[in-house]
């Protein structure tokens, strides 16, 4: 067995360390978001709350949690924002792959210049006022326009294009010797062989359908406005009952925020720890073209 030297050991020792206070830097936010939603008011008037659940005064209370699970309005806004995050995701999906796909090719006419269009939309956009009345002009008014409208990023797409491009041509060769057309050479060959990046564009997709605000609370009415629009909108409430209204509420406005972003994040917590694995790879293969 190799001996290590003192600095080496000196050096796995700190990043040991340090990695332990990062992991316990970002696990902190989420114990606090728990923590906040059931302690007392008095505890979170006067910042009581630290670390762990704090019930000075009147004990820990979950009447934050029962109020949220009692608003029909927070399950119908539940229900939106995991109908737009599933089909968002599709649809966002079937554009950046079949795109990705076309604009990897050298054969593709005109393909330099529909990357270069495609580029160019990062760099310059027309701005939030015209790009609201255009939204407004086209009737993206209801949920299934709104994941039309949204369905679209130009670097998720060139994340995959990258990645489709590095694909090896003789594969593609073989296979079009073969008899493959391009649809069997997309769904057999370049999506299998492009899991990772795949996901992680997928992921890309998800989160940003399900912490959609701006343009949901500006083109969508209440009944399709996703979870995000509902928590703005019922921590205006609570306040405004709080401080203007003069209204005892069993528990403290925060603890009414708190919980709400402890709902919120439920499935994202969920869900990552499933599909992290191809974050790292996806990024990095799909990201570099040699």
């Amino acid at each position: 067995m190799k001996r290590l030297d003192r600095s080496e050991i000196i050096f796995k020792v700190l990043a040991y360390v340090l990695l332990t206070l990062f992991a316990l830097a970002c696990l902190y936010p989420f114990i606090y978001l728990v923590s906040a939603s059931v302690s007392s008011v008095t505890a979170m008037n006067t910042g009581q709350v630290f670390l762990w659940p704090n019930g000075i005064g009147e004990g820990l209370q979950i009447d934050a949690y029962k109020e949220v699970f009692s608003d029909s309005l927070f399950w119908l806004a539940y229900c939106n924002t995991l109908f737009y995050t599933m089909y968002g995701t599709i649809v966002s999906m079937l554009v950046a792959i079949t795109g990705a796909y076309a604009l990897s090719k050298s054969r593709l006419m005109f393909g330099r210049g529909f990357n270069f269009l495609l580029t160019f939309t990062m760099w310059f956009s027309a701005g939030l006022i015209p790009t609201y009345y255009n939204f407004k002009s086209l009737g993206v008014d209801n949920r299934y326009m709104y994941i039309i409208a949204l369905g679209f990023n130009a670097f998720n797409i060139i994340l995959l294009r990258n990645y489709f491009s590095g694909v090896s041509t003789e594969i593609e060769e073989a296979a079009t010797i073969d008899g493959a057309s391009e649809f069997q050479l997309l769904t057999r060959i370049y999506i299998p062989m492009s899991k990772a990046s795949i996901a992680t564009v997928a992921m890309f997709y998800a989160i940003s359908r399900w912490n959609g605000y701006l343009w949901a609370q500006m083109l969508l009415g209440t009944d399709d406005q996703p979870l995000q629009v509902y928590i703005r909108r019922t921590l205006d409430t609570v306040l405004e009952k709080a401080n203007v209204g003069g209204v005892v509420l069993p528990y403290s406005p925060y603890s009414m925020q708190y919980a709400l972003l402890v709902c919120s994040i439920i499935p994202i917590i969920v869900i990552y720890p499933k599909i992290q694995k191809y974050f790292a790879a996806g990024v990095n293969v799909g990201g570099v073209k040699e």
